[in-house]
């Protein structure tokens, strides 16, 4: 039976735990959903592995989601690595530029994301684009806001004559909030799964275990999982 592209949705699912929470948002709401992944010579690739078993522990978890839940696709986009300074894509140190944004900015990326997803959205006869960028509780990178979303979106419905949706459903909430919606979702069995199974950390550690999942507990993206994880657990104990 075909669905309506109204009820259709594609999403950009890195893997980790932010794009993980959305695959599952969509899988609430969406009668199709289809994910799509980006290699783009990111130094934690080990996300790319994560992706495939994910998605599987989710219908296993989520019987009902399995009727929902369409094909994957991989875009290899190494060129976008190749020229950018980024301690996302090379041997840098983390912490902060000269300009004050992170080194592990890659310029670009999720203007590139964004629009390699509406290729593959318009061509699939996909409405909504689905991806977890955030503004309220994030490492500082100017195309996540929401201002940069909305003239995204804009400029590929012009450019495309399309009609396309980007959906930000973490755009306004933090990561302890986050974890909330995972519970709201799925209940603990989706928390546990994100938990143990996503990655996140841009070292591509997955040696050493947290109570909040693995990483080093270091780099940004560690650091705003880790405490968003103790602000939700002291959320619970606050009910």
């Amino acid at each position: 039976m075909s669905t309506s592209p109204a009820s259709s949705a594609l999403i950009l699912f890195s893997g980790g735990q932010d794009s993980t929470t959305c695959l599952a948002w969509a899988l609430s709401r969406f009668e199709r959903v289809e994910t799509i992944g980006f290699r783009y010579g990111q130094r934690h690739a080990i996300e790319m592995d994560v992706r495939l078993p994910l998605r599987q522990k989710l219908v296993e978890l989520f019987p009902h989601w399995g009727a929902r839940l369409g094909p994957d696709v991989v875009i290899p986009l190494d060129v976008l690595g190749a020229i950018s300074a980024s301690a996302l894509t090379a041997d840098l140190p983390f912490g902060n530029r000269d300009d004050g944004l992170p080194s592990t900015f890659v310029p670009g990326r999720n203007l590139v994301f964004l629009m390699f997803a509406a290729i593959v959205a318009h061509q699939r006869g996909i409405k909504h684009i689905v991806t977890g960028v955030c503004e309220t509780d994030y490492s500082g990178y100017p195309d996540c806001r929401d201002d940069t979303i909305k003239a995204l979106q804009a400029a590929i419905n012009l450019g495309m004559e399309s009609r396309l949706v980007v959906e930000t459903p973490l755009m306004w909430i933090d990561k302890s909030q986050t974890w909330q919606m995972a519970e709201d979702i799925g209940g603990q069995a989706l928390v546990n799964l994100i938990t143990e199974n996503t990655h996140t950390c841009y070292a591509g550690d997955r040696a050493n275990r947290h109570d909040w999942g693995f990483g080093c507990g270091a780099c940004d993206a560690c650091h705003l999982r880790a405490d968003g994880w103790h602000a939700y657990r002291r959320s619970l104990t606050a009910r």
